[in-house]
């Protein structure tokens, strides 16, 4: 697949590094010649320097040929004129524009987006969806990763077995003999650095990370059966003043159940700006690993410490000095793969990855296969997608065992009727199923043409 990437910053480098993992033609398209130059370094891709709104460079670059346009410079206008050129010159089939301006994302202005006014097929913003990923974990304490299916009906929860646990004496078999009453499966488990999925003769360990699939209603009582459940997060710091840190403050100002929140950043301009916009948010300016400042923020008594500034070594560093002031959670957005050793260091911090995060919003976009949505695990080791069988679906009535899936993928679940199953080789598959399914990366292209519905 032929896909032009407009823009070498942060959010383009997050995507092409996720892309690349899969055998993709990737041609990227900057301004800055030093951007490219670390991108060459980085990844197998062509490199061009210009930008990818002109026409000229389109054409130089073969957008005739293209399968998709991903523009994802900073500037929304650039990017969505970028679209508008791909459309009428070159015919480009997929259009994807990264869009930051709360303007331009307004519900009001849902009709831009079509064939006739601006021909852009999906529209994210990187910041929004990162906001949104912590959010939802606030959501879910004790979880380092939570994903909705079937209209937030069924939850895919991770959680890290660090405190003892007396289920873990029993195999996986055992576990579900012992909560009959509760409908979850453990799909998946990551063990020092090894996934694989979880066989019923299998024994959780201490420090495993465990994949559980279960109806949402029911994750609680789930959680703290593994003894993983924490205690919600009432106050919490933010560390960085940028549009992350303010959609988070924004969406926590209208939800009862936190009691203080505090915005700490270096930059002044944007503590004014975030003091103007906020309501119920402290907003500190200083250095944020200040003694004194730590110490206004009260990050001593916090429940969760949230580091989303530009700078994966600050928000690692931050994470490691909230542990040692006793804050139960904590999170670290990292932009790439430099500080892996810094990472694994800081052990119970959970991180949200900026390129998984991001290109979980255009996953469903790119893959050929009809998605309702699609999310990496972990930092990409596998997928997950959550398809509907329609009319006329050639999956209909054939059981799981007669679908050619790869090696290492799996329909992990099947929301019927508001019921949650854990479908059998022998399951036969009904129309309106919702599965829910894990694929490997080798896999992708096979686990395409078999599930094509």
């Amino acid at each position: 697949m032929k896909i032009i990437v407009g823009g070498a910053g942060s959010v383009g480098r997050s995507i092409i590094s996720y892309l690349s993992r899969s055998d993709n033609d990737i041609v990227v398209i900057d301004t800055v010649q030093e951007r490219l130059d670390e991108i060459a370094k980085e990844f197998d891709v062509q490199p061009v320097l210009g930008s990818v709104s002109r026409p000229d460079i389109l054409e130089k670059v073969g957008a005739e040929n293209a399968d998709i346009l991903i523009a994802a410079t900073n500037n929304d206008e650039v990017n969505l004129v970028a679209c508008q050129v791909a459309y009428t010159l070159f015919n480009v089939k997929k259009k994807i524009a990264r869009v930051d301006s709360e303007y331009f994302l307004s519900p009001l202005w849902n009709t831009l987006y079509n064939d006739k006014s601006l021909p852009v097929d999906l529209v994210f913003s990187p910041d929004q969806e990162i906001a949104s990923r912590i959010l939802e974990l606030l959501n879910v304490p004790g979880a380092k990763e939570a994903y909705s299916f079937a209209d937030g009906n069924v939850e895919l929860v991770c959680f890290k077995c660090v405190n003892e646990c007396s289920l873990y004496q029993f195999n996986i078999a055992e576990i579900y003999e012992n909560y009959k009453d509760l409908h979850f499966a453990v799909v998946q488990i990551l063990r020092d650095g090894v996934h694989f999925f979880a066989k019923d003769d299998e024994k959780i360990r201490l420090g495993d990370e465990v994949y559980v699939l279960a109806l949402k209603e029911e994750m609680e009582a789930v959680m703290h059966a593994f003894n993983v459940l924490s205690k919600p997060a009432e106050n919490i710091v933010l560390f960085g003043g940028n549009a992350i840190s303010y959609d988070i403050a924004r969406h926590l100002e209208e939800n009862d159940n936190f009691n203080t929140l505090k915005i700490v950043t270096n930059n002044m301009e944007a503590a004014r700006r975030m003091s103007a916009g906020l309501n119920n948010t402290a907003v500190i300016h200083g250095e944020m690993m200040s003694d004194m400042i730590l110490s206004d923020a009260q990050l001593s008594v916090a429940d969760a410490a949230i580091s989303v500034t530009s700078l994966d070594k600050d928000n690692l560093l931050l994470a490691l000095l909230a542990q040692k002031s006793g804050v139960n959670t904590t999170v670290s957005l990292v932009n790439s793969r430099v500080y892996d050793n810094l990472t694994s260091q800081i052990t119970g911090n959970i991180i949200i990855d900026r390129s998984s995060v991001t290109i979980s919003k255009i996953l469903s976009d790119i893959r050929h296969v009809h998605l309702l949505n699609a999310y990496p695990l972990g930092r990409g080791f596998a997928e997950i997608w959550e398809l509907k069988l329609k009319e006329d679906s050639l999956l209909e009535g054939k059981k799981i065992q007669d679908i050619s899936l790869p090696e290492k993928c799996k329909i992990v679940g099947i929301e019927r009727g508001k019921k949650l199953l854990f479908p059998q080789s022998d399951t036969p598959l009904e129309l309106n199923d919702v599965l829910v399914v894990i694929v490997s990366p080798n896999g992708i292209n096979k686990a395409e043409r078999a599930l094509k519905i």
